[in-house]
């Protein structure tokens, strides 16, 4: 069960969110201060005490409401140390004298990694294809403008070979940090806080690491300070959401939103976009980038491909299954009324030249067995003797349920033929119904009504109406059933007419 942010804040306290609150304006006036305060040592101050309070915020978070698993908020919590050092490293060192701030951060990225895959990890089972599949594209297309406009910048430089590996590496790991936000986007609900907090901590993760591969790529000339910015935003989204009480159920499975498909494809928009920049990019492709290019962008068509298949599949079961519930009656599963009324239309090519029999089945006593046993029994009642005349009828023949008890029987039949169908029938309901109640037996009236060849224009009212008459006849007098031309013959007293009904005990 989901509890929602004022369910969570009754049970744990409206102190827990108030001190959630104190925390995050503390955090918002240390970010302002690195705006207003022109000073590089303050700001890598504001820099490594937001990572440091957002690690303890973790730590206090975690205690205070003992989430469950608690390991990747710790791995969030170390993961805050190697960030802080890279960033202070990279500010007070030259460019390229040592590859230490690319090592503290990377390990950084993969403590936050795999933290969101062990979040990631309970939705699984609950996962659609398409979502997966559109969190691939997403991080396909991010790949694919990672490696043109970042990576192979990079790859032409005259940059030593670690920072040239690292420069390799760090795209592919926002790209695959852009697939897990745009997974954990597509599986989460609007309610929950602490999770669209750390959505927040890592778009501004990512900002900040894109920021310093365009700088290292000279596509991108920015003030260092103005890089810190998304870092800082980082630290204090992931402390807020760490102490917010909704953070207790980042690990608990959640419902896929299809509806969501349109916001996906706004952004797997975005990446073919992006691919169509391919030609006019400035930056020099090898026969390797370009290799590695073409094959990202293979695999992004071929993705869309799919994806436009599984729609166009998707929708084609939707509009089936919308045509098959309008002609057809839940219950049963037989036609419906509306679908019986038009089936002359329809099959007329095959039954234009041929004489048409219309049996009118109605149960005798149902009302009775309604109303002493209920709706339910009586449901069940309705489907097995829908079965049961499913099982009489030829395969071809129509068999539709006319309302309440009554069934109905199309079939291109003479009168002999007719005349078999209907003892064939009245045969199957000699058995006793097998119920949740028990055994319970029941009867069946029937009324026919046969006609000549027809044309294009008749319907099937006049046979409907025939054979309704007979039926009420054939049950007010006993007989089993009764052709409607036969009615004017009928004597006042019953006599046995091709079926003898024998008293149901």
């Amino acid at each position: 069960m989901i509890i929602s942010d004022p369910e969570r804040a009754g049970r744990y306290g409206f102190h827990g969110l108030c001190c959630w609150a104190v925390v995050s304006a503390i955090a918002a006036a240390a970010v302002a201060v690195h705006l207003v305060v022109d000073s590089r040592v303050l700001s890598l101050l504001v820099a490594v005490s937001a990572a440091l309070g957002a690690a303890a915020a973790i730590v206090i978070g975690v205690r205070r409401h003992r989430p469950v698993p608690a390991l990747p908020w710790y791995l969030l919590a170390i993961s805050a140390a190697p960030f802080a050092i890279g960033t202070v490293v990279r500010e007070l060192t030259p460019a390229a004298s040592t590859p230490l701030d690319e090592i503290c951060t990377l390990t950084g990225y993969i403590g936050t990694a795999l933290a969101g895959l062990l979040w990631l990890r309970p939705r699984r089972a609950r996962a659609h294809p398409d979502v997966l599949l559109d969190s691939g594209l997403i991080g396909l297309g991010a790949l694919l403008a990672s490696w043109i406009f970042l990576i192979a910048p990079v790859r032409h430089s005259d940059e030593v070979a670690m920072n040239t590996l690292t420069a390799v590496v760090f795209p592919v790991f926002d790209a695959l940090l852009l697939t897990l936000l745009a997974h954990s986007l597509a599986t989460s609900s609007r309610t929950e806080t602490s999770l669209r907090l750390l959505h927040l901590g890592v778009a501004g993760a990512l900002l900040t690491d894109i920021g310093y591969r365009l700088a290292a790529a000279g596509a991108l000339t920015v003030d260092p300070d103005v890089l810190l910015l998304p870092l800082l935003v980082t630290y204090v989204a992931v402390g807020a959401a760490a102490l917010h009480p909704t953070m207790t159920a980042l690990s608990a499975p959640r419902s896929i939103r299809l509806h969501h498909s349109r916001q996906r494809a706004s952004v797997i928009a975005v990446a073919l976009v992006v691919s169509s920049l391919v030609p006019v990019a400035r930056a020099p492709l090898s026969p390797l980038d370009q290799i590695i290019v073409s094959v990202v962008l293979a695999l992004l068509l071929i993705g869309l491909l799919i994806r436009s298949e599984r729609a166009i599949g998707r929708s084609a079961r939707s509009e089936r299954q919308a045509k098959y519930q309008a002609d057809h009656d839940p219950l049963t599963g037989l036609l419906n009324r509306s679908a019986l009324l038009r089936v002359l239309h329809r099959e007329h090519a095959d039954w234009a030249e041929r004489s048409l029999c219309l049996l009118f089945v109605d149960l005798d006593e149902f009302k009775a067995i309604n109303d002493s046993y209920g709706h339910t029994v009586g449901d069940e009642l309705i489907a097995e003797a829908a079965n049961r005349i499913r099982t009489a009828v030829r395969r071809d023949d129509v068999v539709a349920r006319y309302g309440g008890d009554e069934f109905v029987v199309l079939a291109p039949l003479d009168r002999d033929e007719a005349t078999k169908m209907a003892e064939r029938l009245l045969g199957t309901f000699m058995k006793p119904f097998g119920l949740s109640i028990g055994e319970v037996p029941l009867t069946a009236s029937i009324g026919l009504a046969c006609g000549g060849p027809r044309t294009i224009d008749a319907t099937v009212y006049d046979l409907i109406r025939d054979a309704d008459a007979a039926m009420y006849l054939a049950k007010r007098r006993g007989f089993g059933y009764m052709f409607h031309d036969a009615m004017r013959h009928t004597p006042a007293e019953p006599v046995q007419h091709g079926w003898h009904r024998e008293t149901a005990v």
